[in-house]
């Protein structure tokens, strides 16, 4: 379950009305969850408990697949993809490679993203979107020259705005999906201590330890 509480139709968010109809169609989202890719649809219950958030993050949405976005959705979605993977985002990463498909990009390409460094199915510009996605989200902004100077032979100063911005909030998104364990992210912590067998040692590594019968 998701680490907030949720809210459904009973919470009376006009906005969010017509979007549960497309989602859940005419059921109640919390008493009967899931969505037509395979998800609960938690996201939109936890974020309509704060009827604002629902409503700003939904234009966000709406924002980047506007007809007025100068960015090719494939380098788009080469952001946003690489963005969910990168922050280890089940959910980001699962539902953009359906958008990355839909938006132009080959099944090679898409099997591709997580190892994309290694990749020979990239255009220039696209690993130039892939590595400047590695830096905005794995090195907080820290972009070299290089890179940076790749996208501006490609792309205009308008499409770079796009870029960042798209990408960066599909980092947040996958922060914080993680973080509340919404919709694919809620799993519990994988990184915990395997306890030794009881005769075990407490100290795993003593074994290398140079002191033996009180010697230095």
């Amino acid at each position: 379950m998701p680490r907030l509480k949720q809210a459904g139709r009973e919470a009376g968010n006009a906005y969010a009305e017509p979007i549960f109809n497309l989602l859940f169609g005419e059921r109640d989202p919390v008493a009967e969850p899931g969505t037509a890719t395979g998800t609960p649809g938690n996201w939109w219950t936890v974020f309509n408990i704060v009827p604002d958030a629902f409503k700003h993050t939904t234009e966000g949405f709406q924002f980047y697949r506007s007809p007025q976005r100068k960015l090719d959705p494939k380098l788009r979605e080469l952001g946003q993809t690489r963005a969910g993977f990168a922050v280890g985002s089940q959910f980001v990463f699962s539902q953009h490679c359906k958008a990355s498909r839909d938006a132009g990009l080959s099944e090679a390409q898409v099997a591709a993203i997580p190892h994309w460094a290694v990749a020979d199915c990239f255009s220039a510009i696209e690993r130039a979107v892939l590595a400047y996605t590695d830096a905005l989200v794995l090195q907080h902004g820290r972009v070299p020259d290089g890179v940076f100077a790749v996208l501006k032979e490609h792309l205009s100063d308008e499409e770079i705005l796009e870029l960042t911005y798209v990408t960066a909030t599909y980092m947040m998104h996958a922060v914080m999906s993680r973080a509340l364990r919404l919709e694919y992210d809620d799993v519990e912590e994988r990184v915990v201590e395997v306890p030794a067998p009881e005769a075990g040692s407490d100290d795993v590594m003593s074994m290398v330890d140079t002191k033996k019968d009180g010697a230095q």
